[in-house]
């Protein structure tokens, strides 16, 4: 079959639509992150104070973070034949301690937050956090938590003795979703953070899960090189006690198109009697236009917003680029934010 003709292929360019609209745009700053669970033995989360003044600086009225939301974890508990049955974490200690499911608890999250104080109680918050909990949010929860003065961390308000235990445990994991996103929402006063993660998209359906990560493994092996000498500098600089360097290098520009190149384009140019390689870049893009559009939603109502989004770092070039092509939005520089 002959090509089209170069111009019947001409696009529609949206990009100066939005050139004199009316009211504030938006910003976005999106954090390039290490995970925190691979970070050496004795990581102190003192370490990401310095990196924690940086973000606080940009002052975001959005936090968003790569985890499911409770609406997906749902989603997918109503289709395990397709999506597995431990897809998210159980829910059933906050469902006890609330009488609430999934989706009960969060319409009743959405409604306490709607007529939230100004000066809110410490039996309002613990009853939100249990709220949050029980619509499997425990970073949101943990920001209600950390808001409370050590002497009103304790059980009531829905708030059982098992859901203080995990809150209190909460406080000890590697995780950037409470070391960076909670306590920097707790800082500046926010009452949450947004989950933005999606599985259902790269949820990939081949006959041979086993030859679909060999080839995967395979195509990024053959494009690493240059990525292993970064990877080597990122762990040197995980055992400084002040983490702001390292994350200034994971978010420099030269270095995530290493990462997108090992990752992507190695996928992409790899031979594949089946096409595994490319079925993972398709999976890949899915997943990340679907929490692109979940980022969108978070704001979607707040015109002018100052948003923060921490996601993995080969995550970044992907946001930075479909986040930037929407109305109204522009991205903010991470090395400025960082320097």
């Amino acid at each position: 079959m002959a090509a089209w003709p170069l111009a019947a292929q001409a696009q529609v360019d949206l990009t100066t639509l939005d050139r004199d609209m009316s009211g504030p745009r938006s910003q976005v700053l999106v954090l390039g992150t290490v995970h925190l669970n691979a970070m050496p033995a004795g990581f102190n989360p003192t370490a990401l104070d310095g990196l924690l003044d940086k973000l606080a600086a940009y002052k975001p009225g959005i936090i968003t973070i790569e985890t499911e939301s409770g609406e997906e974890c749902d989603l997918a508990a109503r289709h395990p034949a397709k999506y597995g049955a431990n897809y998210c974490a159980p829910t059933e200690a906050a469902r006890a301690a609330t009488g609430l499911d999934v989706p009960a608890a969060l319409a009743a999250v959405d409604q306490t937050l709607k007529t939230w104080p100004a000066q809110a109680t410490p039996a309002q918050r613990r009853r939100l956090a249990a709220l949050l909990l029980a619509s499997n949010d425990v970073a949101s929860a943990y920001v209600q938590w950390l808001q409370l003065p050590e002497s009103e961390r304790h059980a009531g308000d829905s708030l059982d003795a098992a859901l203080v235990s995990v809150l209190d445990k909460t406080a000890s994991r590697n995780n950037e979703n409470y070391q960076i996103a909670a306590r920097l929402a707790a800082r500046l006063g926010l009452q949450r953070v947004y989950p933005v993660d999606n599985h259902t998209g790269d949820h990939i359906d081949v006959p041979d899960i086993k030859a679909f990560v060999t080839s995967i493994e395979r195509a990024w092996a053959a494009g690493g090189a240059a990525q292993k000498e970064r990877a080597t500098h990122e762990q040197a600089l995980m055992q400084g006690g002040d983490l702001l360097p390292l994350y200034r290098y994971i978010n420099q520009p030269e270095g995530l198109r290493i990462a997108a190149d090992a990752n992507v384009r190695a996928a992409l140019q790899a031979k594949s009697a089946e096409g595994y390689p490319q079925i993972w870049v398709a999976g890949w893009e899915i997943r990340n236009l679907r929490m692109v559009a979940n980022i969108r939603e978070t704001f979607r109502e707040r015109p002018g917003a100052r948003v923060l989004s921490i996601v993995g770092a080969t995550h970044k070039p992907w946001f930075d680029g479909w986040l930037g092509q929407l109305q109204g939005v522009d991205i903010v520089d991470a090395a400025t934010a960082l320097k």
